[in-house]
This record gives structure tokens, C-alpha cells and sequence, in this order.
């Protein structure tokens, strides 16, 4: 039905006319056309269908042969195995070829290694036959020989320690051809320089062409051991003209000569070898240095002395007999403490010649040259710290036992400082001593273990000693210590007068200059570099247990500073220490000051009790008269107190301690006159007229030693002012204020009291003050 409507579709577009249809033919062939292509088409699909259909089925065919034969092959197999499962034929095999396949393995290593053996000589027989002529092509193959032996020392370790005697013997090759090739270019320089008559040229002179370019081969030989080398090399050129002075060295030093005495080695031993240098140093450079430039200039060896000047890779050449000397000696020192310790400051100031006199590096750029000292004290530290520990607490017990230890020193300071005892001098003497022993050291560790060892040592024992002098001045001066340690006279006696101010100066004064001399050093290079140093380990290092030396954090921290690893910045070496002995220093104040109040105390009893203030006189008691007045007598013997200490503590304390002491103790003075005499006493004109030239002759014994220091005294002065004012005003000055006038003003109100205080010039007294100091004159009882 589709269809015929498809066909009637057709023909209806095609036949629309009449006229269309005279073109019927045309359109039956057209279709006719149409359809014989289709079928066409319809032909060869069906046939490409049965192909497709046929070749399909091959595949198909194919595909199962396949799977039959592998089935089959499967089967094969699994009888197969069964058939070897069940026989022991192959095992009887394996272990019948086991042994002639070792024999085969044996023989092939055999064979490797005599061809590695044969390569081996081959190399060897190479570099031989470059010398003496040529060092630089003979160093090809002793390179490869002993690139090939360390080759094999690695691959032993991967291989579990195997071929022992093969890579012995390759390395023992190497070792023997090197030391051969060496030989053979020391020989060479060495017969020229017989020829040249080595040493007895002129150190001034020029050396010829041959001799350069002998230097040169011998340069040329060592280039790569240089380069590669971790240690310092000595150069070979430096080694062969070095030996005539060695065997000299050895002739003088190192034999049974008297000068080669250990104990000579400073006078004899070092001398010699530094004016050996200062002789030669010259000629090495300049005839030398440019074929060491050339040499190393462009090399990462260019920044070390030892390879780029000719006087210092001498010096290098040298050194190993002057090793051997130190050794020699060394092993005699330790035996003699005192010999000991000047053999290392000996031997700490050749190396310091040898760094600043030529610039010897060691071979180590950055850090210099340790020296011969820091070699011996790798071994001999600990006994030489000992020693100079032993010695050290040896003269500061010497020190502590002297007859005029616990003198003061007058002579040490001008006027206005603080005196210490002739002890602190010379224990801080003998610390600074200390510290020149170590402070050429280059080693940390070794520096901290003779600051804490030995400096802090003795500043702790003599900060016990400063801390048991004054238990010992309390247990005397307390009533419960004389009750329970008991006191002999002798001891009581020895506090009386300025006893007990001299033995609480020479603690003050000791400690005083301890204090300083730290704070000195603390600012110093040498100190502040080692503190930066103990601050840079202590926050970088992680073993809390061995910060240095094998000290622990803790206990460098508690010795030295508390800050130590932190980064507060303030800290010095002596932190512990100081405030130690500040606290004596503080705690010797304390007690002068004391001494001075009870001493006050006792001299001004009698004062204190004198009953005449309020007795009517008929002598003068004008503003003038006063000063014509006499001390009263009871006031004799607090004066002569008062001079006497105040003329002692003058020499032994510093202007500022003496000033500090003093006002403390005057400023009490001041209270006890104002409580036990001003406020515990009517006073009649002619009894304030005394009181005041008695506080006045005061003022004047302090004025003669302390400059304005009566100022401490300032309120009882104006007291007594304002107690002594006239009664009458005198007839050449009416406008005097008399004490009715005064009386009446200042018992009005407070601002009336405080405009009298200002006429008169008082400042440091309230209105109340002012009343009270009225009323204590008679006239004024009621």
C-alpha cells in the first residue's frame, strides 16, 4: 500500500500536464535505467554476503583446529610432567654437573683475575716508563690503577668482604708504584741539587731553568693527589730540599746531644727552626711561587697557603720532625706538672709565630691552623688541666694564707674608691693569670673547661670565703649566735671600735672589686667571643646532655648564666657569679650601715638623757649668740665617734657607697634626735640655743668629710630653727618674727602655719610639725 502511494506520488510530479505525456518514452527508459542499477547493486551485495558468510566459517574451522591442538599439546604436557614427577633422573643430573660447573666457575674467576693481574702490571709498566722524563703521561695510568683499586674496595663491600688478596694486591700495586714514582723524581731533584751544592747557596740568589723545571715535574707528579687529598700534602719538590734540614733537626734535637734536652726545647728547638725560616723564606718565594701559581692558581687548592707559597709549604715539610720532637717531649712533661704547663705556653706561642709571622694555614683556610698545641692537647688536655687547676688552687690557697690577705689595700686606688684586701687583689691577678693560659686556644670546649674548671672554681671559693666572714660577723653580733655558737673576748674585742667597720669594708671592698674586675672582663674580645660562641652551640645543639667538653645544659647554665640558649642578648659569661657576689657586697652594705646606727646608739646615750634643755639661763640667746655657744659636753664622745668613722670609712669605701651609708645612717641620727630629744623635751631659749649648736657642730664634723651630706640632717636643723625664734625681736631688726608672733600664726590654720614656714625658709616641715615644735618651748607649756 506504501508503495502505491509512493508510485502515485511519482506520477503525479511527473505527468502534470497534458503535454508530459509526449514524453512517456523518455521517462520508461529513464526508469527502466533506474531499476537495472538497482538490481546491480542488489547483485553484488548478496555476493559479498556469501563470501562474508563463507570466509566466516574458515575462520571458525580454523579456530577449533587450533583449540584441538593445544588441548592435545596440554595433554602432552601433563603426562610429561607426570612422567618427570615420577623419575629422579633429573636431580642424579643436577648433582652429577654440580661439581664440574664449580670447577668451570673457578676457572673462569681464575682467568678473570689474571687477566685483571696482567692489566694490573701492564699499568705499572706504563707509568715506569714515563719517568723521570715525563710525570705528567705517567700519571695516566698510575690514575687508572688506582681508580681500578678503589674501585675494587668498594665493590668488596657490596660483595660482602670477597676477593680479599686480589684487592689487597691491587692496592698494595698502587701504593708501591706511587711511592716508586716518587722515588724515582726525588732522585732526579736530589742529584741536582748535589750539583748545585744545596744548602750552600746564597738565599738571595736566583735558581736556573733546570732546577725550576726539575720543581716542576715533581709538582706535575702530585697535581691530582693535592686536588683529590682530604689532608694536607706536603709537596714532594719541598719534601727532597727539606731533608738536609731535617737530618740537621734530628742531629741537634733528636739525638743524645745536650741540646736535644726536653727541657731545652724552648731555648734551643724552636729558636733554631724559626730563624731556619726567617732564612730560607725569601729565597722559596721568590723563585718558586710563580710555578705554584701556574700550578694551582685556577684549582679549588688556590685559597690555601700551603700550596700556592712556596714558605709556607716549607714550613709544612718541616713540621713533621718538629712533631716528633713535641712528642718526645711531651711524653717527658707529663711527668713534671710544671714543666707541663710552660711547655704548652711554649708551644702555644711558636704556633702563633709560625700563623702571624708567615701565614701558615695548615691547609685549612677557614678555620686556620690548629697548631702542634691543639694536636698534643688532643691527647694530653685533661692532664694539662689538672695541672694547671692544681697550680692554680695551690697560689690561691697561698694567696688566702698570706700574712696581709685580709689587709685592706690603701695603696690600691686614689681617694674616692673603694679599697679591697690585698687578697681580692691578687686572686683577681691570679684569675687574669688563667686566663692567658687558655685564651690562645682554639678548641671551645677546652676554653669553657678552664673558665668553669678552674676561673669559677676559685670565685666560688672565694665567695665562701666572703660568705662565712659574714655569718661569722652575724653570729658574733646576734644574741642568739653569741647564745648558741659562743664568742671568745678575743673575737668581741676585735669588733670594738672600727674593728667591726674594717672586717665589713674588707668584705664590701672584696667583693666591690671581684664585681668590677667581671664586668671588665665580661666586655673584653676574648670574652665576649666565647660567650657568642656558648650561645651559638647552646641553640643550635641538640644532645642537652654534652654541650661542650662533656658538660651538660644544665650545668654550664647553672655555672655561668641562666640565659644561656635563650635569646635574651643581655647575658655575659659571669652572670652566676656577679650576682653572687652582689648579694655580699648588698649584704656588707646592710651591716655598715647597722654598725653606724648602733654605734650612734651607744655614743649618744648620755646625750640622749641630758636634763638641762629646759633650764632658764641668763646668758644671751640672741640669732648671733648661739654660735658663741660651746658644745655640750655630753656631746664630746658622740662627736669623736662620729669623726672616727666617718674618717675610717672615708679611706676604705668610694665616694658613692660612703655618700649611700652615711645618709642612711644619718637620716636615723636625724630621727633619734627629733624623737629622743626634740619631741622628749621642753626646751627653754638658752636649751634650743644649745641643742641647736650641738646639731650645728654635728653638721660641721659631717660637712668636713661628706660635702652637703648634712642635708640628711635638714629637718632637725629647721626644727631647731623654728624652736629658737626669739622671744623679743632685737632692736636692730623689728621685723624679726618672735615666738608669740609665731605661736599665734601658725595656731590659726594651716595656711597662716604654712606662710610663717615660708618666711622663715622651712621646707621640709608641715604646719603640724611646726605646732609641735612650739609647744616644746617653755614658754609655750600651756
Amino acid at each position: 500500500m506504501e508503495f502505491d502511494i509512493r508510485v502515485e506520488d511519482y506520477l503525479d510530479d511527473k505527468l502534470q500536464s497534458t503535454t508530459d505525456f509526449d514524453h512517456l518514452d523518455t521517462l520508461l527508459n529513464s526508469v527502466e535505467h533506474q531499476r537495472s542499477q538497482l538490481q546491480l547493486q542488489l547483485d553484488n551485495a548478496t555476493k559479498e554476503l556469501e563470501e562474508a558468510r563463507r570466509s566466516s566459517a574458515e575462520r571458525q574451522a580454523a579456530l577449533a583446529a587450533q583449540i584441538d591442538e593445544f588441548q592435545k599439546l596440554q595433554q602432552s604436557i601433563d603426562v610429561r610432567l607426570k612422567i618427570v614427577a615420577a623419575s629422579d633422573a633429573p636431580d642424579e643430573a643436577i648433582r652429577r654437573l654440580e661439581q664440574p660447573m664449580k670447577q668451570l666457575h673457578k676457572v673462569d674467576l681464575a682467568h678473570r683475575y689474571l687477566l685483571l693481574l696482567q692489566h694490573v702490571q701492564e699499568l705499572r709498566n706504563a707509568a715506569r716508563a714515563h719517568l723521570p722524563q715525563s710525570p705528567k703521561a705517567a700519571l695516566e695510568p698510575y690514575t687508572e690503577l688506582k681508580q681500578l683499586s678503589l674501585r675494587l674496595r668498594e665493590l668488596q663491600g657490596a660483595a660482602d668482604g670477597a676477593a680479599v688478596h686480589l684487592v689487597a694486591h691491587v692496592e698494595s700495586v698502587a701504593e708501591a708504584l706511587w711511592d716508586e714514582m716518587k722515588k724515582t723524581m726525588w732522585s732526579e731533584l736530589e742529584v741536582l741539587l748535589k750539583k748545585r751544592g744545596w744548602p750552600n747557596v746564597d738565599p738571595e740568589s736566583e735558581v736556573d731553568d733546570e732546577w725550576i723545571q726539575c720543581f716542576e715535574k715533581l709538582v706535575d707528579l702530585q697535581v691530582p693527589e693535592v686536588l683529590y687529598s682530604p689532608t694536607l700534602v706536603t709537596l714532594l719538590p719541598m719534601d727532597v730540599m727539606a731533608q738536609i734540614f731535617v737530618k740537621e733537626f734530628r742531629f741537634h734535637f733528636l739525638s743524645d746531644k745536650p741540646t736535644s734536652n726536653p727541657q731545652g726545647i724552648n731555648a734551643h728547638c724552636f729558636p733554631w727552626l724559626l730563624s731556619l725560616l726567617d732564612k730560607w723564606e725569601i729565597f722559596f718565594r721568590e723563585n718558586f711561587s710563580p710555578v705554584l701559581a701556574a700550578k694551582f692558581g685556577q684549582t679549588e687548592v688556590s685559597n690555601k697557603m700551603v700550596y700556592m707559597d712556596p714558605g709556607c709549604a716549607f714550613i709544612a715539610s718541616m713540621l713533621p720532625v718538629m712533631r716528633e720532637k713535641v712528642n718526645v717531649t711531651m711524653a717527658e712533661a707529663v711527668k713534671d706538672p710544671a714543666f707541663l704547663s710552660s711547655l704548652l705556653g711554649q708551644l702555644m706561642t711558636f704556633d702563633d709565630n709560625i700563623r702571624s709571622g708567615y701565614s701558615y694555614d695548615g691547609g685549612d683556610p677557614e678555620n686556620g691552623w690548629e697548631g702542634l698545641t691543639g694536636e698534643v692537647l688532643n691527647t694530653h688536655f685533661r692532664t694539662w688541666l689538672e695541672a694547671e687547676k692544681k697550680f692554680a688552687l695551690e697560689r690561691f690557697n697561698g694567696i688566702m694564707t698570706s700574712s696581709d690577705a685580709r689587709k685592706i689595700d690603701y695603696d690600691f686606688a686614689v681617694a674616692g674608691k673603694t679599697k679591697p684586701t690585698f687578697a681580692a687583689v691578687r686572686v683577681a691577678d691570679l684569675l687574669r693569670s688563667v686566663t692567658t693560659q687558655y685564651e690562645r686556644l682554639r678548641r671551645f670546649s677546652h676554653k669553657l673547661r678552664f673558665l668553669i674548671d678552674i676561673q669559677l672554681a676559685i670565685l666560688d671559693d672565694y665567695h665562701d670565703h666572703l660568705k662565712g666572714t659574714l655569718e661569722a660577723y652575724q653570729t658574733m653580733t646576734s644574741t642568739v649566735g653569741r647564745a648558741f655558737v659562743g664568742v671568745t673576748k678575743e673575737q668581741l674585742a676585735a669588733l670594738e671600735g672600727t674593728g667591726a667597720l674594717e672586717t665589713l669594708c674588707k668584705v664590701y671592698g672584696s667583693a666591690d672589686h671581684i664585681i668590677n674586675a667581671l664586668h671588665d672582663w665580661s666586655n673584653e674580645e676574648f670574652f665576649v667571643t666565647l660567650w657568642e660562641q656558648l650561645q651559638t652551640r647552646a641553640k643550635a645543639n641538640e644532645d642537652q646532655s654534652n654541650l661542650a667538653g662533656g658538660m651538660s645544659y644544665d650545668h654550664v647554665k647553672d655555672r655561668i648564666s641562666s640565659v644561656v640558649g635563650t635569646e635574651d642578648d643581655t647575658g655575659v659569661l659571669f652572670d652566676e657569679t656577679i650576682s653572687a657576689y652582689t648579694m655580699r657586697r648588698k649584704r656588707a652594705q646592710e651591716f655598715l650601715t647597722q654598725v653606724l646606727i648602733q654605734n650612734q646608739k651607744k655614743a649618744f646615750a648620755a646625750y640622749l638623757k641630758r636634763p638641762q634643755w629646759s633650764t632658764i639661763s641668763d646668758e644671751p640667746t640672741s640669732g648671733e649668740a648661739y654660735y658663741q655657744l660651746a658644745p655640750t659636753a655630753e656631746l664630746g664622745e658622740p662627736l669623736a665617734v662620729l669623726k672616727r668613722d666617718l674618717d675610717f670609712l672615708s679611706h676604705a669605701l668610694g665616694t658613692a657607697v660612703f655618700r649611700r651609708i652615711w645618709r642612711e645612717a644619718l637620716e636615723e641620727l636625724n630621727n633619734m634626735l627629733w624623737s629622743d630629744v626634740l619631741m622628749a623635751n621642753k626646751f627653754a631659749a638658752s636649751g634650743a640655743a644649745q641643742f641647736r649648736r650641738d646639731v650645728d657642730a654635728i653638721s660641721s664634723v659631717v660637712e668636713r668629710y661628706i660635702p652637703d651630706g648634712s642635708i640628711a640632717l635638714e629637718s632637725i636643723k629647721e626644727a631647731l630653727h623654728l624652736l629658737n625664734l626669739p622671744v623679743e625681736a632685737p632692736e636692730e631688726n623689728s621685723n624679726t618674727m618672735t615666738l608669740k608672733n609665731a605661736v599665734d600664726r601658725v595656731f590659726t590654720d594651716n595656711t597662716e602655719a604654712k606662710r610663717v614656714l615660708e618666711e622663715l625658709e622651712i621646707e621640709s616641715l608641715s604646719p603640724p610639725h611646726a605646732r609641735q615644735i612650739l609647744q616644746r618651748r617653755v614658754e609655750n607649756a600651756e
